[in-house]
């Protein structure tokens, strides 16, 4: 039984988190989705670097299962997605306006509005790293850099959302269980 898959090519200290907070975690590469073989689940994670070939060849994959992947998000899963940690990105495969600019800072960050998704940082008074903002989305903005630039953004789809951050940290362990918390199991 998996909570979260996780796309990537090879092993990761990411992995380890989701072993600290119970959460059972498997990682998959991109040609596997809506293979027999994959269980469901309620989350899919993304991690920082998916489309830099320097880190993973995970992106054609992605790319190829558009569909798979929006239709586990309308059944209720959540599908979160860190940066692509390239200087300019366009997210066609995804079912809504997501596109990124990298840009390395540390700044405060900024709330217009309270959303379930801010425990992704366990103090959102203190500094975070970010890799760059979202310069075009038709997502909630959730999270801001002082500038005003968006670097997190959250997409309600069918009965699942998306939630995509460039925010360049581990996520915390409350935002671990509310994304399984808050997802159905679906099939990827």
């Amino acid at each position: 039984m998996t909570d979260v898959m996780l796309i990537w090519d090879n092993p990761l200290l990411f992995e380890k988190l989701f072993k600290e907070h119970d959460i059972r975690c498997q990682r998959i590469v991109s040609d596997s989705i809506g293979t027999p073989f994959i269980p469901p689940c309620k989350c899919v994670i993304i991690p920082t670097g998916f489309a830099n070939r320097a880190y993973t060849n995970i992106l054609t994959g992605i790319e190829r299962n558009a569909k798979r992947l929006e239709s586990f998000v309308r059944s209720g899963g959540n599908l979160v997605i860190f940066s692509p940690m390239v200087p300019q990105y366009k997210y066609g495969w995804l079912p809504m306006e997501l596109e990124y600019i990298q840009q390395h800072q540390v700044t405060h960050i900024c709330k217009d509005q309270q959303h379930e998704a801010q425990c992704l940082v366990e103090d959102s008074c203190c500094e975070v790293e970010f890799d760059g903002y979202f310069s075009k989305t038709d997502g909630e903005v959730v999270f801001k850099s002082h500038e005003g630039n968006a670097l997190m953004v959250v997409k309600e789809i069918g009965e699942g959302r998306i939630i995509a951050t460039t925010i360049h940290e581990f996520p915390s362990g409350e935002f671990l269980k509310w994304i399984n918390g808050t997802a159905k199991k679906s099939k990827l």
